[in-house]
């Protein structure tokens, strides 16, 4: 039956649905995700053929920041349904690992351009704190912290002021994740930063024992930061209407720092699997797939430009899912 799909995947739709319905399934329940992908593909991906990693993955992406987790995992699943189709047929798909979408939220970074990050800082530096200077100069000092030094946001907003060595650049990070404590130096700008912002904050807030301090010797919790940067990511793109923004977080500032280092070390043509253990420890990840996992997350072309097999990387390094991070 033709059901009017315009994808390069109308075929594999109806025949899918097809078989479904032969074995005692209701049409229905297939077809208005079917529909939508279908949809979704001839829009986004009208060349692709083949159910990729990459497509799977941007189809499931929440298409705002809020949407109900049922429609996420409904879409996984539908994914799920059609790679199962597909391999059983002898079609090459990926297919979502179940665990992906178990949790509560469903977590996709989002990678930065460097013209982002640019436009972000940007936003960063002049976002209107209503005349609260301090403010200002914290927003930009927080950001930049854990973007250049790989932090997760809570590490950040919970540090305190005697675990940041401001004469030698040592951050450290105490009872963090799993428990974990580690040490992560800051690269000169960013120390040049620190003492800037230090000097300021000394002066308002002298007895609060946090790097970020607030009123009533408090920090500030992670959840304000996240919501100040989604305003500051709205800021740096003043064309985009907010409802088609991408979802955005802090935490993806970490993803951005592990996938930064690894450019850099394919740039000088070092062994990956041999330096991984190294960004495993900076990060504080308590297994070294969670650390492979961003090279995942590079462009294949990038890797391939770089001199690297790909592929026998991919084969050497287990593939880490995401809730594990």
């Amino acid at each position: 039956m033709n059901r009017g799909f315009k994808s390069n995947f109308a075929a594999e739709l109806d025949q899918m649905i097809d078989m479904k319905v032969a074995l005692s399934f209701s049409e229905k329940t297939y077809l208005f995700r079917a529909r939508q992908f279908d949809r979704f593909c001839f829009e986004n991906y009208p060349e692709d053929a083949e159910l990729t990693e990459a497509l799977v993955l941007s189809w499931i992406k929440p298409a705002y920041d809020e949407e109900n987790n049922s429609s996420i995992h409904s879409r996984a699943a539908f994914a799920r349904t059609l790679a199962d189709y597909l391999r059983k047929t002898g079609r090459n798909a990926y297919y979502l690992p179940e665990k992906f979408t178990s949790g509560i939220r469903v977590f996709i970074p989002y990678l930065f351009s460097d013209e982002e990050l640019t436009a972000l800082f940007k936003a960063i530096d002049s976002y209107p704190c209503g005349g609260d200077s301090f403010l200002q100069v914290l927003l930009s000092t927080y950001y930049r912290l854990i973007f250049t030094c790989g932090l997760r946001p809570g590490e950040g907003t919970r540090l305190k002021r005697e675990n940041v060595d401001l004469e030698i650049g040592e951050v450290r990070i105490v009872d963090s994740k799993w428990h974990k404590s580690r040490t992560v130096v800051m690269s000169e700008d960013m120390l040049r930063l620190a003492r800037k912002y230090a000097l300021i904050r000394d002066a308002k807030y002298p007895k609060n024992v946090f790097f970020f301090p607030k009123d009533g010797g408090r920090c500030w919790s992670a959840a304000s930061m996240q919501e100040k940067f989604k305003e500051c990511f709205a800021l740096s793109k003043p064309d985009t209407p907010k409802d088609l923004l991408p979802a955005v977080r802090v935490y993806d500032l970490r993803h951005r720092f592990a996938t930064t280092v690894l450019n850099q070390w394919l740039d000088e043509k070092k062994d990956l699997s041999s330096r991984l253990p190294y960004l495993r420890t900076y990060m504080g990840h308590r297994e070294i797939d969670a650390t492979a996992y961003y090279i995942h997350l590079l462009p294949e072309n990038l890797v391939k430009s770089a001199g690297i097999d790909w592929e026998s990387m991919r084969n050497m390094i287990p593939r880490v899912e995401l809730w594990q991070e």
